[in-house]
């Protein structure tokens, strides 16, 4: 039976938008395989990991019986990536193997049944249908992921936490040292909503939110999350714990700030961070009224120095990062100004963007 038959361009396309998921080494070897499930024409394939699941549909031409199996999915793609884009690539089912041929090419491939693989129980409970832009909610994770913590031993900050309230849909990241808000308005009003999605789903959703048009709907339940774009279907598990109260967080009201070129300090940081020792990532900000000086050195006595004029009338500052938070921020930004908003040496400083309120760095000083 002819389960399907495409050019490899195709095929290997749905099969990427699934498998990010997919380790290769799993305690259930049924999960390195992708569910493929044919109904007439149309094949649906999903993908999990226990937490989260990714399904899609595609047409594709093939016989027209219902037919359903799982294969290696990392295998397949690695098979599919060999051959040229152009070429017709036809799956075949032949007793408990598939065939995959394309050209002069033939793989017989080990498969597992369908009925075996573990699909995750989604939750009766979903809150209100919300939309956002596709490209709005790839940007809003662009701004702030950078801030999420790595297995940290508080579970709750390796994640981002969505809060959707009124017409608003704001994300936080923080590890602790650093935390990035962004926000966007919806077009609908929906009850509060807080949730934190765990940090795979997150650079998951990154790799598969696109640019183009087309909106992304987000349902939330007490324990999961529903995501639907594209002709995709995402389906994950929440972190549970308290999200720090970041409103807390956020200093207001500090007297000094720079409005200042998010390129030039950008460049500035990038050149001084090269003298810095690999262990202890310090600069010192030297600001003072026109001048803004950034210096580090390191343990072979090596040291780099670069000042920035700046419209600047406030007191003068010494204050010490690590280099990498400054650089991470205004890396992921587009805006040509950046805002940076101080107190002393020892507070918290505060990056926004002038004149615009839906995105806020905090960046704790270190002792240099």
């Amino acid at each position: 039976m002819i389960v399907m038959k495409t050019t490899q361009e195709k095929i290997l396309s749905v099969l990427q938008s699934v498998s990010g998921i997919v380790e290769r080494r799993h305690t259930l070897p049924i999960l390195a395989n992708v569910l493929i499930r044919k109904t007439g024409s149309s094949v649906q394939f999903t993908t999990s990991d226990l937490e989260i699941q990714i399904r899609t549909t595609a047409e594709l031409d093939g016989d027209s019986e219902n037919f359903s199996t799982t294969i290696g999915a990392r295998k397949l793609i690695d098979i599919l990536r060999t051959m040229p884009a152009d070429q017709t690539v036809v799956l075949e089912s032949s007793q408990s193997k598939v065939i995959l041929k394309g050209g002069k090419s033939k793989f017989t491939l080990q498969t597992m049944l369908a009925e075996d693989f573990p699909l995750v129980q989604e939750s009766p409970a979903y809150g209100p249908i919300f939309s956002v832009p596709q490209k709005t909610l790839k940007d809003l994770l662009g701004q702030v992921s950078f801030a999420m913590a790595v297995h940290d031993i508080r579970y709750y900050l390796n994640g981002i936490l969505f809060v959707a309230e009124g017409k608003q849909l704001s994300l936080v990241a923080t590890d602790g040292h650093r935390l990035a808000f962004a926000s966007a308005m919806l077009d609908v009003e929906v009850p509060r909503q807080e949730v934190i999605l765990p940090r795979k789903t997150v650079i998951e959703m990154q790799r598969l939110l696109s640019d183009v048009e087309g909106a992304i709907d987000m349902q939330f339940a007490n324990n999961q999350a529903k995501f639907s774009f594209g002709g995709m279907e995402f389906v994950t598990k929440l972190v549970e714990g308290k999200f720090p109260d970041y409103n807390r967080v956020i200093p207001k009201n500090h007297k000094n700030c720079i409005t200042l070129g998010r390129l030039p300090l950008l460049a500035t940081l990038q050149r001084t961070a090269i003298l810095t020792s690999d262990k202890f990532k310090g600069v010192r900000l030297n600001i003072e009224p026109g001048t803004l000086r950034v210096a580090s050195n390191n343990a072979e006595q090596e040291e780099a120095i670069d000042e920035l004029d700046i419209d600047y009338a406030g007191d003068s500052i010494e204050i010490g990062f690590n280099v990498t938070y400054l650089i991470d921020a205004l890396s992921n930004m587009a805006q040509d100004m950046v805002k940076l908003e101080l107190s002393d040496g020892n507070s918290s400083a505060l990056f926004t963007i002038p004149d615009n309120a839906t995105f806020k760095y905090v960046v704790m000083p270190m002792r240099i």
